[in-house]
């Protein structure tokens, strides 16, 4: 059964009469909802773990022929060790968040008796396609109920029984509460996709989860806004006064932590004058995990003096489309950063290399100099940037942002990981009592604007 377009017309037609239901209703009657979401979760786990089970079987079968990449696999199984409670936690955290409509940020008093307000508002509906990830309808769910939103989702092919498992308890929960019946909608069918990016009319922001080309494909046929990021190429610079320690305890983490993740490590610039005191270390303990190294020409030469001939042997030559390449399994490509006078100068030259190859996704620096990480920091121009402290920071749910819809490296409305912030927007609320706009003028009789700024209460 296809999607045409009248039907994917409808479906987004309900979501916007939803949509401005859902915006009224009160945040202790949202967050009841998303009470009886976890509880339904929880008690149907058995079922939507079956579910994912044989999704995780198929979806074996076809990485181990090729016809899927391994990573997909990875983020597929709901059976990893704390996902499904880290999937439950992240809707009660969401819920315990604090209310993200309504929030005055701006007050102006314009005249006697005319004030202007800024406040925060939702979206509206949004449209979430993504590929393997199941755990994303419960995270969009409560994201979307607790700011105001509408939702509609698409699941992939390989995530099908856990959708279909999951959309099922989603819909059963969600009937005994005030949450609007066309609020959550999950759309089954195979060639949806299409006709849902058509309904620019009614569909206010598409965030796609998945595959590059996925996200690539929506952004190229959609006139909808669209939220999220294709590629997670994230890069650390070892500095020429980086800690050792500090340097092996971040790096490897960020690289090894979650290889198939679009926040882990894939690119690693390290200084000439420590390509045999710090590099050698970091360079042993991320080949003990079975990391494989890409090396430059310098970088490779320097393992080969310094590390024990059989780990030497696993270094490769690193070739121009390793630095541009999201592996998402472990395998690191390796650049070296060239010593000068002054020393911010070798900054500066990781910082050109990174923002020409960067993603814009979370970059990384490890030095113990200040001047050198705000140099650092100021300079790339990614979503996240951070000093001494691993790219796997990268998550809304380490922000203490409950759960996240998703990354975003675009440069307006929302940056970095998106959560209930993200999804809402704001508007302009003036309050008269019979003000004209035509009375303010120069000259004579012609009243003036106060533009005073008046204190935010809530």
């Amino acid at each position: 059964m296809s999607l045409t377009d009248s039907a994917a017309a409808d479906v987004a037609e309900s979501a916007s009469l939803a949509s401005r239901r859902l915006a009224t209703l009160s945040n202790p009657a949202r967050n009841e909802a998303l009470t009886a979401l976890h509880l339904a979760l929880d008690r149907n786990r058995d079922t939507i773990l079956a579910a994912n089970a044989r999704d995780v079987e198929a979806a074996t079968r076809a990485a181990e022929s090729g016809n899927l990449n391994h990573s997909v696999l990875k983020r597929l199984d709901l059976s990893r060790p704390g996902k499904y409670d880290d999937m439950l936690e992240g809707i009660l955290s969401v819920r315990d968040l604090a209310d993200p409509v309504g929030k005055v940020t701006l007050r102006t008093l314009l005249d006697d008796g005319l004030t202007l307000e800024r406040v925060s508002c939702p979206i509206g509906v949004l449209l979430i396609i993504f590929e393997a990830r199941p755990e994303v309808i419960a995270n969009i769910a409560a994201l979307a109920i607790k700011s105001g939103n509408a939702a509609i989702l698409k699941g992939g092919k390989e995530s099908m029984e856990s959708f279909v498992a999951i959309a099922n308890v989603v819909s059963q929960a969600l009937s005994g509460s005030q949450v609007p019946e066309g609020s959550i909608q999950l759309v089954k069918t195979r060639d949806a996709v299409s006709s849902l990016l058509a309904q620019d009319s009614l569909i206010d922001l598409v965030i796609p989860r998945g595959s590059n080309d996925l996200v690539r494909f929506v952004k190229d046929n959609t006139k909808i806004p669209v939220l999220g990021h294709a590629d997670g190429l994230c890069s650390a610079y070892v500095h020429s006064d980086a800690s050792v320690d500090t340097a092996v305890k971040v790096v490897v983490d960020s690289k090894t932590d979650y290889p198939a993740a679009c926040n882990s490590l894939e690119s690693l610039l390290v200084h000439q004058d420590v390509l045999e005191s710090v590099f050698p270390a970091i360079a042993k303990a991320l080949l003990d995990k079975g990391v494989s190294l890409r090396c430059d020409e310098a970088s490779r030469s320097a393992l080969t003096r310094t590390l024990p001939e059989g780990q030497a042997a696993h270094v490769q030559a690193a070739v121009d489309s390793d630095y541009n390449t999201e592996f998402l399994d472990l395998v690191l490509a390796v650049k070296t950063v060239p010593s000068t006078n002054p020393p911010s100068s070798a900054v500066e030259a990781a910082v050109a290399h990174i923002n020409a190859h960067s993603s814009k996704h979370t970059d990384i620096i490890l030095t113990e100099s200040k001047e050198a990480a705000d140099l650092f920091m100021n300079g790339i121009d990614s979503a996240g940037v951070f000093w001494n402290a691993s790219t796997r920071f990268a998550d809304g749910m380490r922000f203490g942002f409950g759960t996240e819809v998703g990354i975003s490296t675009n440069k307006i409305h929302s940056r970095g990981p998106v959560g209930l912030e993200g999804l809402t927007i704001y508007k302009y609320l003036i309050r008269g009592n019979g003000h004209r706009a035509g009375d303010y003028h120069d000259g004579d009789g012609g009243r003036k604007y106060t533009h005073t700024s008046l204190p935010i209460s809530q």
